[in-house]
């Protein structure tokens, strides 16, 4: 039996409606493919990858609008710079742990050269979000094979698997098992109605002091340890004006 989401609780976020499926998925050419790796032998692995195809499989080569924020920088994605200097994106972009962002990468740009041999360069986009407490990161679990794996797993058109899946099998949000997740709302304006999405993949971890108080009851102290990491990607098919900054919307 699969876990209801929030809003089949009845908790509804917000004024805006859903996509069909509440996922980014509800936007047209839109996909995603998860690859999760989890064994407790010879090293406890909970890890794994997750892919989004930015545009369908006979679209690859047109670009998209783009841009990136930072609230506090403290993480990695590669491909940031030129995501910065052109506002252009294309392809695929990749979620994985924060140790193994290289290795993803890597594995994308050879497919890409696979796929295009007069291609005379690829910059992927690729982030990550720490798994390191559940996850043996040192181990490196992941291969260029599961990456192909999540590859080989995109779908469009269709509902996204969420929770303890590719990118977010090894997070914990607020000392509760995380995830990566995924929503969508239709927002109406005078030009039309167009799609906005994202995928997030969460690790915001608060462990409070060693007590019975609710964590909600808890205050900053040194007793206090806080670990926070978490990427997003927000798209959305409305049209939009090109510019090179990265204050642009996605």
């Amino acid at each position: 039996m699969s876990r209801a989401r929030l809003r089949d609780l009845g908790v509804h976020l917000g004024q805006l409606p859903p996509g069909a499926r509440n996922a980014i998925t509800d936007v047209p050419g839109v996909g995603v493919g998860h690859r999760t790796v989890v064994h407790d032998e010879p090293r406890v692995a909970r890890t794994g990858v997750t892919i989004v195809q930015l545009r369908p499989p006979e679209d690859l080569d047109s670009l998209c609008y783009g841009a990136m924020h930072s609230f506090n920088g403290n993480g990695e994605m590669t491909g940031s710079h030129w995501l910065a200097e052109s506002g252009l994106l294309s392809g695929l972009v990749g979620i994985t742990n924060t140790h193994q962002v290289g290795l993803v990468r890597d594995t994308l740009v050879g497919a890409e050269v696979l796929r295009d041999p007069s291609a005379r360069w690829c910059l992927p986009i690729v982030g990550e979000t720490y798994d390191g407490f559940l996850n043996d990161i040192d181990a490196f679990h992941l291969t260029a094979e599961h990456v192909h794996q999540a590859m080989a797993a995109v779908t469009f058109d269709a509902a996204v698997a969420e929770g303890n899946v590719g990118g977010g099998t090894g997070m914990i949000c607020h000392e509760f098992k995380g995830g990566i997740g995924t929503s969508s709302r239709l927002v109406t304006v005078p030009s039309g109605q167009f799609t906005v999405a994202d995928s997030r993949s969460s690790f915001p971890v608060i462990r409070a002091p060693r007590s019975r108080t609710p964590l909600a009851c808890t205050s900053p102290s040194d007793e206090t340890r806080r670990y926070r990491s978490t990427s997003a990607l927000i798209i959305r098919s409305a049209p939009h004006a090109f510019i090179a900054s990265k204050s642009t919307g996605a």
